[in-house]
């Protein structure tokens, strides 16, 4: 019989098995898990919104401000400007005195004969007896103008004899154009100027 020379055990490794849990004692009670507090949801809105207090107060009564001096423009019978009816139209009742003249003529009159009563003459003319109306001294002080250098420029030229009737023809076609615009424009008192002599024409006018 063979001798084993193996060192001493107590027992074969084959025989060692994993060991179960200890078994839990019937007589154990399980761990009962306290349940969490709930927080109120109705008191943190009450301390979040400050106003919750404020709007669950009754309101006062609208009657309390009836304020008896005011009175309803649209129960008067007054057209609105913006809802309803269109308004009628008021009359001018401003000033008249920018129509009204020295000459007792009409204001477009005036103004017409500023340029057909023999320009310059006419212009002048004007400016010494009218003194009321400016639109009607703003065509005499251009028609004055105008027609003062146009003079100048026909006795300079005088000696052209075809020039002289060149400048003659323009000086009607200026004279008619002008007439009309001062006829034309009397009602909105729009003044037809002349380049350079029409601003110092309304220059003049607007210092005085």
């Amino acid at each position: 019989m063979a001798n084993s020379f193996a060192p001493y055990q107590s027992s074969p490794p084959e025989s060692t098995r994993a060991l179960s849990p200890p078994l839990r004692s019937p007589t154990a009670s399980p761990k009962i898990h306290a349940p969490k507090p709930q927080r109120n949801i109705s008191s943190i809105a009450d301390r979040e919104d400050p106003w919750a207090a404020a709007r669950a107060q009754q309101l006062p009564s609208p009657s309390q401000y009836v304020d008896e001096e005011y009175t309803d423009l649209e129960s008067g019978g007054r057209p609105n400007d913006y809802i309803g009816s269109r308004p009628q139209p008021t009359a001018y009742t401003g000033n008249t005195s920018v129509f009204e003249t020295s000459l007792g003529l009409s204001l477009r009159v005036e103004a017409v004969l500023a340029y057909l009563l023999l320009p310059p003459a006419g212009g002048v003319v004007l400016l010494i007896f009218e003194q009321k109306s400016d639109y009607v001294r703003f065509h005499a002080w251009q028609s004055a103008l105008v027609f003062s250098a146009m003079f100048l420029v026909h006795i300079i030229f005088s000696w052209v004899r075809w020039l002289s009737w060149v400048l003659f023809v323009g000086d009607l076609v200026l004279i008619g154009w002008l007439a009309w615009g001062a006829w034309k424009h009397a009602e909105t008192l729009d003044r037809v100027e002349v380049p350079f002599f029409g601003r110092l024409a309304s220059s003049f006018v607007d210092d005085e």
